[in-house]
Parts: C-alpha cells; sequence; structure tokens
C-alpha cells in the first residue's frame, strides 16, 4: 500500500514540468482618480463619470458573439481608500426594467450589473460585486479560474437610480476589502456584466465561448492606478444575543422544566496581516445555525451528509477545497471523494454514551470556546488556508433514584487544517497540499474506548494542463489517515460501516485485535476535456480499506476502486428548434480491493433549452449483476440484481412570475420497483415577494432489507450466524415551502417550512441461504416458522436451531420543521436577527401510510420552540 501512493503522486505531478505560454489580451480599461469626493447615490453626478466610459459589451446570452442589444458604458475612479466603478444600463423600454427586489446573494432572474476584480492578476482568482435594478446586493469570490462562491460577504456600498435613460449604479469598494500586492503602479484584471432580465440576455466586457473553458484568465487590463497603499484590515464584529427554549419535557424530569433562557456575548474579528493575509478569530462564538437541517429517514448504514450553514466555516470555504481544480467537470458514478474536512465535525454532537439512567441533562452540541482562520497568500504565490479550533470538554448530568452524577461525554479537543496550492505558468500547472489533526483530551477512560484518541489527514493534489490551448487537463490527488485509540476502539472501528473488517468471507481482511491505529490512502486521476463541442472526462481512483478521515473529514465506505468514461457532444448554436443541446454517454464499474466487481453500468443523460426558455434533461441507466459487500452489514457477499433506472424533467422560463419545475424517475430491480417525483412552483406575485414549495413523493419496494443479524452455530452455510432481511414496501411524501419578503435591500423576512411524512411496512422476514446469492429462505416456509403477533422464528421448525426475536421494525414518521427569521442590516456589515425555530414530530410502530391520519397527528403534537435575538455591530478600525 506505500508503493501505490508514491507511484500515484509521480503519474499526477510529473506532468507540471511542462511549461507554456500565454497570449494577453489588448484590451485595456483606464482608472482615473477621483479629484472629488464621490458620494454613492446612485446619481452619476460626480467628474469622474463625465468622461467617456467603456462600452464594448458582447453577448454570450442569447446570440454569442453579437453586441449587445442595448447600450451600457462603465466608469472607474479611485481615490487613496477605495475603488469606486459606475455604470449607466441605457434601456429602450424603461419601464421592462426587471426590479426584482430580493435579500443579499438571491441571484434572481433580474436586471443586474455585475464587476470582476483579479487584484492579484494571477489570472485564476478574483471577487465579484453585483447589484440589482432594485438594489439588491451580492457577492463572493473566483476561484479555478471558472468557479465563483458567493459565501464571502465584504463590506461595500452600491447604489441604483432609475431614470428616463434606463438605470444606473454606483459602487464603492474599500480597498480593505481586497487583497493585492504593493505596487508604484497596478496592473488588474477586471471584467462587467450585464443583465437584461426580461431578454435573458448576458453580455460582458469579454466573455467565455459556450464550448470553451476559462473566465478569469480572460479579464481584460485595469491600468493607470498608482500611488495606492493596500489598507491594513482591522474589523471587529462584536454581538449580543439572547436565546429562549421552550421544550417538551416529562412532569417528572428535574432537569427540564419545559424552559430555559440562554444569554450570549462574544466577539468576531478581521484582522489583516499585512495585504495579503487575513486572521479571522472569534471569541466565545456563536455557531448557532439560523436555518434548519432538513428531517431524513436514514435507513442505510452510512452516516447522513449535511451541508455546513455556519457563516465562519462557510466563508472562503472554497480555500479547504481538496481534490478540484484544473478540471471544470467533475463525475463520479457511485464513487465519493474522501472528504478531509468536513467542519460539522467541529462542534459536532457530543459522541459518548451513558450509563443506566432515569433522567439526563445532555448537551445539544459541543461548546466551541475559540476558533481562529488564516486565508491569503504567502510568497510566490502560494494560496494558504489554516483553521484552528478548540472545543470544550462536555459532560451530560443524569439521575438514577434521585442520585446525580456528571458524565463526560466529549473530551476537550482540538481540531487544526492547513491548506496550501501553488500555480504556475499563469495557471497551466499546480500543486497543493493539505494536513489536517484532531487531539483529544479524555478525563473519563471510558470514553477511550469509545472516540479515537488522535487523527491524522493529509494529501497532495494538483493539475497540468497538456497542451498550449488549454483543451485538456490532467487532475490528481492522493491522500491518507491516521487515527489512533485504544485496542477496543480500534476493534470498534474496523467493524463499523464504513470498513466492516468482519467479514467472514473476505481474503484480505481481517480484524486485528491489538491494533491500536489504523493507516489508509486514497487517490484519484482524472483527464478531463475543457474546450469544444466534444466533451470527454475519464478518471480512475482508489480508497483503501483502512482510509478513515472522519474525526475531521466525511467518508461513507471504503474498499473500492472505481473507474469511469463519459463522452458526449453539444449543440450550442440557436435554431428554430432548440437554443442548445447535450447528450452525454459514460460507462462506469467499481471492484472492492479483492477484485470482486462490486458496481457496474452504462448510462446516458441529455439536456435541451427550448427558443421559449424551458428546459427538458432526461436519462437512462442499466447496471448488470454484481457483487454486494455491504448488504449484510459485515457478513458475507451477496449479490445485486439487474437495474435499469430512468428519468425525465422540465423547467420553465425561470423569467415569468410563475415558474414550474418537474422530475420524475424509476428505478426497478427485479421485483424491486422504486418511483420517485419532485416538483417545484415559484411565485413572484411582487417583486419584492417570492413563494415556492417545492413537494416530493416517492415509494418503493426492497425485497431484501437489513433489519438482523443473529448467533447460530447451525448456520454453518453463513458461518455460523443467521443474516435477517424483510421485504419493505416505503412512501414518503414532503415538501420544502418557502416565503421570501424583502422589504429593501436591508431588510427582509423569511419563512421556511419543512413537513415529512414517511412510512415502512416489513413483511416476508427471511434469512440469507448462500453467500454470493440472492437467495432467501422466508419464514413461515421450508419448514421454518413465524408468528407475525410476537414477531419470532423460527429457521427450522422442530429442528436444532433456536428461535429468534426480529422485533417489529414497521415505523410511520412525521415531522414538521420550520424557521421564520428577520433580518435587518442596519448599516454596513452591522445586523439584526429575530429567529423563531419550531419542530415537531410523532411516531408510530406501524407501517401503513395515512396521509390524512398523519397530518392530524402531526399538526396536535407538541412542538418544541426557540426563539433567538441577535445583534451585531461592525466597526472598522
Amino acid at each position: 500500500m506505500k508503493v501505490g501512493p508514491a507511484l500515484f503522486v509521480v503519474l499526477v505531478f510529473l506532468p507540471l514540468c511542462f511549461l507554456f505560454s500565454q497570449s494577453s489580451t489588448p484590451i485595456t480599461i483606464q482608472a482615473e482618480r477621483a479629484t472629488q469626493s464621490i458620494t454613492v447615490d446612485g446619481f452619476l453626478e460626480e467628474q469622474a463619470w463625465k468622461r467617456s466610459g467603456f462600452s464594448t459589451f458582447m453577448q454570450r446570452d442569447p446570440n454569442q458573439g453579437e453586441a449587445a442589444t442595448e447600450k451600457t458604458e462603465v466608469w472607474v475612479a479611485y481615490d487613496d481608500e477605495a475603488l469606486y466603478v459606475a455604470a449607466r444600463m441605457y434601456e429602450s423600454a424603461p419601464d421592462s426594467i426587471m426590479r426584482i427586489l430580493g435579500r443579499r446573494d438571491a441571484f434572481t432572474t433580474a436586471d443586474w450589473f455585475t464587476f470582476f476584480i483579479d487584484p492579484y492578476y494571477d489570472r485564476r482568482t478574483g471577487f465579484f460585486f453585483s447589484v440589482s435594478a432594485a438594489g439588491t446586493k451580492g457577492d463572493g469570490t473566483m476561484y479555478n479560474d471558472d468557479w465563483d462562491d458567493s459565501s464571502w460577504d465584504g463590506v461595500w456600498e452600491g447604489e441604483v437610480n432609475i431614470d428616463r435613460e434606463g438605470w444606473t449604479v454606483e459602487m464603492r469598494i474599500p480597498y480593505t476589502q481586497l487583497r493585492f500586492h504593493q505596487m508604484p503602479k497596478y496592473l488588474w484584471g477586471v471584467n462587467f456584466k450585464r443583465d437584461i432580465g426580461r431578454k435573458n440576455e448576458r453580455s460582458y466586457a469579454v466573455y467565455t465561448p459556450r464550448n470553451e473553458s476559462g473566465f478569469v484568465s480572460r479579464f481584460v487590463d485595469l491600468v493607470g492606478i498608482d500611488n495606492v497603499v493596500p489598507a491594513r484590515q482591522f474589523e471587529i464584529l462584536p454581538y449580543l444575543n439572547t436565546r429562549a427554549e421552550y421544550l417538551q419535557h416529562q412532569a417528572n424530569d428535574p432537569f427540564n422544566n419545559g424552559s430555559r433562557y440562554l444569554p450570549g456575548l462574544g466577539a468576531d474579528m478581521k484582522i489583516g496581516l499585512g495585504s495579503n493575509l487575513t486572521l479571522n478569530a472569534t471569541v466565545n462564538p456563536d455557531f448557532g445555525q439560523v436555518e434548519v437541517d432538513p428531517a431524513v429517514v436514514n435507513l442505510s448504514d452510512v452516516e447522513t451528509f449535511f451541508q455546513e450553514k455556519r457563516p465562519f466555516f462557510i466563508e472562503s470555504s472554497s480555500t479547504f477545497e481538496f481534490g478540484y481544480g484544473g478540471s471544470n467537470d467533475y463525475w463520479g458514478f457511485n464513487w465519493s471523494t474522501p472528504n478531509l474536512f468536513y467542519s460539522r465535525r467541529i462542534g459536532r454532537s457530543p459522541q459518548g454514551g451513558l450509563p443506566a439512567h432515569d433522567y439526563a441533562e445532555l448537551p445539544v452540541g459541543t461548546h466551541i470556546l475559540g476558533a481562529a482562520k488564516v486565508t491569503g497568500r504567502v510568497g510566490e504565490g502560494w494560496n494558504i488556508g489554516t483553521i484552528h479550533a478548540a472545543t470544550k470538554r462536555e459532560f451530560a448530568t443524569i439521575d438514577r433514584a434521585g442520585q446525580r452524577t456528571s458524565v463526560e461525554m466529549e473530551p476537550m479537543t482540538y481540531y487544526g487544517v492547513a491548506r496550501a496550492q501553488k500555480e504556475f505558468n499563469n495557471g497551466r500547472q499546480a500543486i497543493g497540499f493539505i494536513t489536517g489533526l484532531t487531539k483529544r483530551s479524555f478525563d473519563d477512560n471510558r470514553l477511550k474506548d469509545q472516540i479515537n484518541s488522535d487523527a491524522l489527514v493529509g494529501g497532495i493534489d494538483g493539475w497540468a494542463f497538456l497542451d498550449s490551448n488549454k483543451t485538456y487537463v490532467l487532475t490528481g490527488w492522493t491522500s491518507f489517515s491516521h487515527v489512533a485509540g485504544t485496542p477496543n476502539r480500534m476493534i470498534a472501528l474496523q467493524r463499523n460501516s464504513a470498513h466492516y473488517f468482519q467479514r467472514p468471507d473476505a481474503t484480505r481482511l481481517r480484524v486485528d485485535s491489538s491494533a491500536t491505529s489504523l493507516t489508509g490512502f486514497a487517490g484519484r486521476l482524472m483527464l478531463n476535456k475543457q474546450n469544444g463541442r466534444m466533451s470527454l472526462n475519464a478518471a480512475v481512483g482508489f480508497v483503501d480499506p483502512n482510509m478513515d478521515p472522519n474525526d475531521l473529514g466525511f467518508l461513507g465506505r471504503t474498499d473500492v476502486i472505481n473507474g469511469h468514461v463519459v463522452t458526449g457532444y453539444k449543440w450550442t448554436d440557436p435554431t428554430d428548434y432548440y437554443r442548445s443541446v447535450s447528450l452525454r454517454f459514460a460507462t462506469f464499474g467499481n471492484l472492492d480491493f479483492e477484485g470482486n466487481k462490486i458496481w457496474h453500468g452504462y448510462f446516458h443523460n441529455g439536456y435541451v433549452e427550448l427558443p421559449n426558455y424551458y428546459n427538458v434533461y432526461w436519462g437512462a441507466a442499466y447496471n448488470p449483476e454484481t457483487i454486494n459487500n455491504r448488504r449484510t452489514r459485515g457478513g458475507p457477499l451477496t449479490l445485486n440484481t439487474p437495474g435499469r433506472e430512468l428519468w425525465i424533467g422540465i423547467d420553465s422560463d425561470s423569467r415569468k412570475s410563475l415558474v414550474l419545475s418537474f422530475w420524475v424517475s424509476s428505478y426497478a430491480r427485479k421485483d424491486e420497483p422504486s418511483f420517485y417525483i419532485e416538483s417545484s412552483l415559484q411565485w413572484k406575485p411582487a417583486p419584492n415577494l417570492t413563494f415556492s414549495a417545492g413537494p416530493s413523493y416517492s415509494t418503493s419496494t426492497t425485497l431484501a432489507q437489513w433489519v438482523n443479524v443473529f448467533d447460530d452455530a447451525t448456520a454453518t452455510a453463513t458461518y455460523g450466524k443467521r443474516y435477517v432481511f424483510a421485504t419493505l414496501d416505503q412512501t414518503s411524501l414532503s415538501a420544502n415551502i418557502r416565503l421570501n419578503w424583502t422589504f429593501t435591500p436591508a431588510l427582509s423576512l423569511q419563512l421556511f417550512l419543512q413537513p415529512l411524512i414517511s412510512s415502512g411496512e416489513y413483511y416476508d422476514f427471511k434469512e440469507l441461504v448462500r453467500p454470493r446469492s440472492f437467495d432467501f429462505r422466508t419464514y413461515g416456509t421450508e419448514g421454518s416458522t413465524f408468528d407475525a403477533e410476537t414477531h419470532t422464528a423460527d429457521p427450522d421448525g422442530s429442528g436444532p436451531a433456536s428461535g429468534i426475536q426480529v422485533g417489529n421494525p414497521d415505523f410511520n414518521f412525521k415531522s414538521l420543521r420550520g424557521n421564520a427569521v428577520l433580518r435587518w442590516e442596519y448599516r454596513p456589515g452591522s445586523t439584526l436577527y429575530l429567529v423563531w425555530t419550531q419542530s415537531r414530530s410523532d411516531f408510530e410502530n406501524t407501517g401503513e401510510f395515512k396521509f390524512n391520519d398523519s397530518m392530524s397527528r402531526l399538526f396536535v403534537a407538541k412542538p418544541d420552540n426557540i426563539l433567538m435575538l441577535k445583534f451585531t455591530y461592525w466597526w472598522s478600525i
């Protein structure tokens, strides 16, 4: 295993020695030093806007390469503290300007003006600043030449004005919000974009053709800026909040009387470390989520992945992405890239178990004592990022027969991540590194058998373009993980759902009961064709059985070798019948490290944009018979029977006040049909009000749904254990309902509601007859018995096998989660939040799906209510 990763590194990064040249664009934008103060009000009255501006805009959509249908004129000015951008959007029909008002970073279909800037002039990264005709602001960062990230929220000004000629915009962007090297004269890359909503038109100063890649690398040159010193950034954002919780409780619970009040005080700081690095630090941070996680019913053996929603971790999260870059197209096909940094591990729910008790007061999450993050650029083009966080030791208080005891549930923990990446030769090659450390300090030795004591991850990634036109790119990465703990903890780790080392028919995997550590490797190499009508994407990767980054990262399964080839063709020139068409075909397959073919298939999808701006997409897949090494959850191998999948979807014109989407899919194996339908309705009754509802419905039959495993020495064909399954009929109905009401660009109200009903009925309980098969013996046949009242089975009737209690796994789960969030940015960077969150649920041990009865029970279920008021104030020193 040590030779493989080393060879993988050589294959990935050998092309980095290739050097190519790149031509520069001849277009330049002239910035002018402001001779008078500029008031940002959208009225273009200052002298700086009286000269001729840049007005050569070309369409990318809908008619690529043609001149913009409406004139746009742009000016750039500067002073010692900020960069100013002004634009006039001439409009032949001013009353048709789409003024859709939304909260920040809500990039709805409307009229927009966007300014892009690459202040490092590295042709790969930058910032963007957008203002809509209604005054909605959006901003973010750009990376990997083509990608953007709207999680960054800068502190800048942008105002608009509507007049008889169209609309105008003014922006003021302080140098504190930009990163750039100090120079006597500056050369920056810039671009401008105008969106005309009613025409679905997007025009740029310089655009990326539809069949090509690269965006930042095409920017025009901004010249004329001199005698400017990068500002030293020092921002502080103190917060004050109060939280009231009204929770369900038992009448005699000594720890919970149904309500509690939790005040909070802390501060976030952003400090410029020179002109190229930024330190984000937080003291007693408030890492509460404003929006709730969705409710899910997970019957698999893989942990559910939830998206990060906490602002501290969202901002600059692209800096810590590993394994991506260079390529603009990624495909998986039952492949999961090991995530070496999953920020939701920091502040996770406590992991330790509890001894027997009557009542318990449990910590909801692990309290983060403090966290710091440094991002930016050092040396000769190294982009770096590092995060450090410490979480406190968490205790539960339990009560048993009136005796109270404090029990440690989570040790004090340090989390650290460091990321660095350097690009060469105008972004044609790059190499990067990442490492992460988790270190725990235990007071209670009992926890040492439940949680890893230490964990280390690391990796190398990079890319190399293989030709001067940047058409073909090779992207790759390799990584490792190392975890340590007690022998008991390592036994549990080897046996968990990510590894299943205890499989009795495995030839290479064995549980090592003396191990005190586990070290694993993973890697992937991918070739992608970036430009042209014909597409090509091919990849091969592996995750060895020992890989486990889950202390700080996320990985659901290991023991896989994966490969695929995807090719297709695009028609991007509009005709009378379509605006664009794309067709793709693929083949893919997975092996485990013993050579078993655990997944294989053929795939097709297509997409067409119609002349009326409706979108239709479809696909199909076929999976032949393969081996399943996970169905028995650590037991012997079984078979996957052949399966077929079909899907189709349609989206209507997003410019309309009523927007509809529809998606339906079906996957079927022999006697195992599944059906899924999802729709979405978005209604915009007013320019500042949007209502959306997205119901979904699914139904499926699974012939062999896992139930349990029982020891039985007489079950010699299955290695002394009986692996019990059942047929499962599952039905789920859910919806995501949102109301966004924006009163002003700085004041908005969001309502979110998610009802969920999911039922599952288990029947035809059965056991696996033999390994490497899909053969089962249904209890109640072939001499076996089954009592449906007691859910008791006897595998051989009057024979020597013992009876087993399989239990009743039927379920009917109902959930209703929702919240209301009022946001008011009362001054730039300073915000007042008022949040109400409610959740309620109900469970019945029955598998019958009854909509009316379920909704009735759900609405009479007693809720948990949480109210929060949070006040922040931004200072720039």
